[in-house]
């Protein structure tokens, strides 16, 4: 029944994207096979006119606060969306998310960790690193370009303004051949890195400078290691 009703709203909003942003896809999303989907983020649309870019249905990873109504959370969990608890790295959220790539499922995930409040790229996390150090799957860097200005933060109500999503190449990550580096932050640094310059260069914007936020305590370690004994 999800699917039916996933299927539906991919409809919807594509012909809403066409008719009010001239919307329009660049590049493509390998039709099989499990991987993960990095965008940028800057807008509530991003969701949305992200997945109904792509011709595979999707799993979001997103903030469990968005949607504070119980009857709603769980109409968009079943659609898709997997509510991530904010401050350390969620082993719930996450352990859903290698699961479904394991079984050859897209999952699409926010580097960022938040909106930006300004439409610039910002610092990345750490949890695409440790998806990646687990499933050793492809990345699929996306920019959502337009997304800001037509619902950018504190704005009542959508703008018309042209959106584009660009997907580039998928990037492989090399994790069998050192299996002692896919659990440290140092893999996942070189992963946040890697893809947030992906992601600049598809939207042609700075890459954004600073030290990276991948604090990865004693827990995270754990729960990466955890992954890695399932």
């Amino acid at each position: 029944m999800s699917g039916i009703v996933y299927g539906f709203l991919w409809v919807l909003v594509r012909v809403i994207g066409w008719l009010c942003f001239r919307y329009r896809v660049e590049g493509q999303v390998p039709r099989s096979g499990g991987l993960l989907i990095a965008a940028n983020h800057a807008s509530y649309l991003d969701i949305p006119l992200l997945g109904c870019g792509l011709y595979r249905r999707a799993w979001y990873l997103g903030r469990n606060d968005l949607f504070p109504i119980p009857v709603l959370n769980g109409i968009l969990q079943a659609l898709g969306w997997i509510p991530v608890r904010l401050g350390r790295l969620d082993r719930e959220a996450f352990g859903k998310a290698i699961n479904l790539i394991r079984a050859g499922k897209v999952v699409v995930i926010f580097p960022e960790g938040r909106r930006s409040l300004d439409g610039h790229l910002r610092e990345p996390k750490a949890g695409i690193g440790v998806i990646v150090a687990q499933t050793g799957c492809p990345v699929v860097p996306a920019y959502l370009k337009g997304t800001f200005d037509v619902l950018p933060p504190g704005a009542s109500w959508p703008r018309l303004r042209p959106v584009t999503v660009r997907f580039g190449a998928p990037i492989q990550f090399n994790v069998e051949k050192q299996p002692e580096r896919a659990a440290t932050k140092q893999f996942y640094q070189q992963v946040s890195r890697t893809v947030i310059e992906q992601i600049a260069a598809l939207g042609q914007v700075p890459v954004p400078k600073g030290k990276d936020d991948l604090n990865v305590g004693p827990s995270d370690r754990q729960t990466a290691e955890a992954h890695n004994a399932e």
